[in-house]
């Protein structure tokens, strides 16, 4: 089901992105140019090697100021997720049920770099704790990029 109100088009199972754009700055913008190109990229330290998702500008865990941005192969496995079963806004009725799910992404080496994200195209009743995701990109507009996350169903990907 489609709709327009007042979110722009709306899909069940997929949240809307509710900004038109990424309003980042010096910190956050090397990870928005990437997922303009369907790059998933997260900052580490250089001093300590930690992974850090959302973008920050000193390292929690040595306080260093020296990161690199490293690409991951944007896949991980559901941490932890819920069913958002209640519109937040009478617009949103088309898109519930829909799962909001914390993903830890590999390619970090056991620093269990984590992201929010909407996992999408599946039944939100099949998502479980360890369920193999693939980022899927959101391409909102020229500027917005949104992650999005969709299971692996035994070993193929979506765009196999």
């Amino acid at each position: 089901m489609t709709s327009t109100q007042p979110f722009g088009e709306v899909r069940r199972g997929v949240f809307p992105a509710t900004l038109p754009y990424t309003m980042s700055d010096a910190v956050t913008e090397p990870y928005w140019a990437a997922a303009r190109d369907d790059r998933l990229v997260v900052q580490q330290c250089t001093r300590c090697g930690t992974f850090r998702m959302p973008p920050a500008p000193l390292c929690f865990r040595c306080r260093s100021k020296d990161t690199a941005w490293v690409e991951l192969p944007g896949t991980g496995t559901v941490y932890a997720s819920t069913i958002v079963r209640h519109p937040l806004h009478r617009g949103l009725a088309d898109v519930v049920p829909y799962v909001s799910a914390i993903i830890e992404l590999d390619g970090t080496q056991g620093e269990g770099a984590r992201m929010l994200a909407n996992v999408i195209d599946c039944d939100p009743e099949e998502i479980r704790i360890g369920t193999h995701v693939e980022i899927a990109f959101d391409h909102v507009n020229d500027e917005m990029t949104v992650a999005r996350f969709r299971p692996v169903r035994d070993g193929v990907h979506g765009d196999d």
